[in-house]
């Protein structure tokens, strides 16, 4: 699963093995047999971008970004003032309208990319032990063993259950382990389960009790598929903090997702003064701060009508996309432990299917030979160091489907996936 070592003395024996990500390495696997983003034949059902053209409603997409002379200098590390406070303007019209503690541009740090803001905020933790569930975003397994300040401790989630985990589950995790932070991808990547409404209102009441820090990557918090009728479908901490300033609540997002400009690299941290102080100076040594010119562009996306605009095309596009894949999969036999809440993932669990194909890095194989990309689920058990034994087989039969792609692309890798297991099984079938 990783590309050739480094080899062993010499030179370059200084330099550990840096393991890839589970989307980095699916489609690094796939351009050894050809794989390119130009290329109409492959179906990418492994990435984990929003498709970023046109949508039906949506504003019209950003072609040109114009650079003057002032935005030719560093921008500041925290980020552009202005920036600043249209990032906390958003979050008080979105979910704060009417309280009295309101965000301002104090409570946000603009960062060059969702992993640079959670590597600010990695760094700037104490020695603490940290709590994060399985499965989880692929990339926290470096990023929560870079850092020795604080120690990860892993929750596990069951498929059994939905992956639901209650807030008196989260009490006796905090409690027991004695954890002073908790990280979490929420909607989560990759099974779409997503903390709302009363359920998140009591996790931020439990934080704020138990002085638990909450670090809420919020990135895909625009693709709700259960919000309320009537209410825009986005969700965040945010909406049931009661002091900005005091509630150990931080959270995570950007231009990524939910506006669908990947390449920007434009995102935030959204946080008491204190947490953004610190990731701010953590950012001093780490990065040196994001893009002027695209922070400045970034400013008129935030404005009311736009996001609102964005996000209801986004819940009629990426809607229709869910359904399809739901009902593609179904047919071919994989199993949803559950229908995404959020996100524009589907995490299938694929023990019903013939072998090799009943296993994720099996599955991947086959469909890599008829040009799809999907994630094995391996990848997203979080392991922190490879202190927990790899021999456990803990969601080796998933994948992670993603309908970021186009409709079109997604309705070619279903006809292409239910042939190769209808093969499959035929072969079995004649076999047996």
């Amino acid at each position: 699963m990783t590309d050739e070592p480094i080899p062993q003395g010499g030179k370059l024996s200084s330099f550990r093995q840096v393991p890839r990500t589970g989307v980095i390495y699916a489609t690094s696997e796939a351009t050894k047999l050809g794989f390119s983003m130009q290329d109409p034949e492959w179906c990418n059902l492994g990435q984990g971008q929003p498709e970023t053209g046109p949508l039906s409603g949506a504003p019209d997409r950003v072609h040109s970004v114009a650079v003057s002379v002032d935005d030719q200098e560093y921008a500041p590390v925290a980020g552009l003032w202005e920036l600043r406070e249209e990032v906390a303007g958003l979050y008080n019209r979105l979910y704060r309208r009417g309280l009295p503690s309101q965000y301002k541009a104090e409570n946000v740090s603009i960062s060059g990319g969702g992993r640079t803001s959670l590597t600010r905020a990695a760094a700037s933790l104490g020695r603490v032990n940290m709590g994060h569930f399985l499965p989880d975003y692929t990339a926290y397994e470096e990023l929560l063993d870079l850092f020795r300040t604080f120690t990860p401790i892993p929750i596990l989630l069951e498929g059994e259950r939905g992956y639901a985990f209650t807030v008196d589950d989260l009490r006796r995790e905090v409690t027991g382990r004695g954890l002073s932070a908790l990280l979490l991808s929420n909607p989560c990547n990759p099974t779409g389960k997503l903390v709302q409404g009363e359920e998140l209102a009591r996790w931020v009441e439990l934080a704020r009790e138990l002085e638990c820090a909450m670090l809420m990557d919020e990135f895909y918090s625009h693709y709700v598929w259960t919000a309320p009728p009537g209410r825009l479908p986005v969700e965040s901490a945010a909406r049931y903090v009661e002091d900005v300033d005091r509630d150990p609540i931080v959270l995570f997002d950007g231009l990524t997702k939910n506006w669908r400009y990947p390449g920007w690299r434009v995102t935030w941290t959204v946080g008491p003064r204190k947490v953004i102080d610190a990731v701010a100076s953590a950012g001093s040594f780490l990065d040196g701060g994001g893009s002027k010119p695209l922070q400045r562009a970034a400013i008129p996306l935030l404005a009311e009508e736009a996001v609102r605009q964005e996000t209801e095309a986004i819940h009629r596009g990426f809607g229709e996309k869910r359904r399809h894949m739901l009902d593609a999969l179904e047919t071919m036999g994989v199993r949803i432990d559950r229908a995404p809440d959020g996100t524009f993932y589907v995490w299938g669990n694929l023990a019903n299917l013939p072998a090799p194909l009943n296993d994720g890095m099996g599955f991947f194989r086959e469909a890599l030979r008829r040009k799809v990309i999907v994630v094995p689920g391996e990848f997203f058990d979080v392991n922190p160091g490879k202190r927990r034994a790899r021999h456990v087989a803990r969601f080796r039969s998933y994948v992670r489907f993603s309908f970021g792609p186009s409709l079109e692309t997604l309705e070619k890798a279903f006809g292409r996936l239910a042939a190769m297991i209808q093969e499959r099984s035929s072969s079995t079938a004649s076999v047996g």
